[in-house]
């Protein structure tokens, strides 16, 4: 599936939409440059599973742990050098619990110790904010 946005605001409502389908044992690999969007369509997911805390990159901390309906786990792993670093960070019980829902940023580094039936994101953005946003391996029927 193909989706176009004009502007950080209807990304965000388009991960609204995401996360209304979402099941717990949910994983999402976001993949992108730098600003194409990845935090933002995850802003709109955590909207969808009524978190009230304010999503931000998680960057820095690597795992961000959010309270909703489910748990929300957003990881960004650029800064990691390796799929062992990744799995170091203890991420299995949040990846394979089935409890919550794990969104990673930065995922092509560490594909290969994602589950096959791991939603892709790919976002692409261009010069003027608008963004090309393609989902792969959904399992929940068409995106209304």
């Amino acid at each position: 599936m193909i989706f176009h946005t004009q502007n950080a605001e209807e990304t965000i409502q388009l991960g609204k939409k995401i996360g209304e389908y979402l099941k717990p044992g949910t994983v999402i690999a976001m993949e992108g440059t730098l600003a194409a969007g990845k935090t933002t369509i995850t802003k709109g997911i955590a909207l969808a599973l009524d978190v009230k805390e304010t999503i931000t990159s998680p960057t820095f901390t690597l795992i961000s742990e959010y309270q909703g309906k489910m748990p929300l786990y957003h990881m960004d792993v650029y800064r990691l050098d390796s799929s062992e670093d990744f799995l170091n960070l203890g991420v299995e019980d949040m990846i394979y619990d089935g409890k919550g829902v794990a969104i990673i940023e930065w995922s092509e580094k560490i594909r290969s110790e994602l589950p096959a039936n791991t939603i892709t994101i790919r976002l692409e953005s261009a010069e003027d904010g608008s963004r090309k946003i393609t989902i792969e391996n959904w399992p929940f029927g068409e995106l209304k």
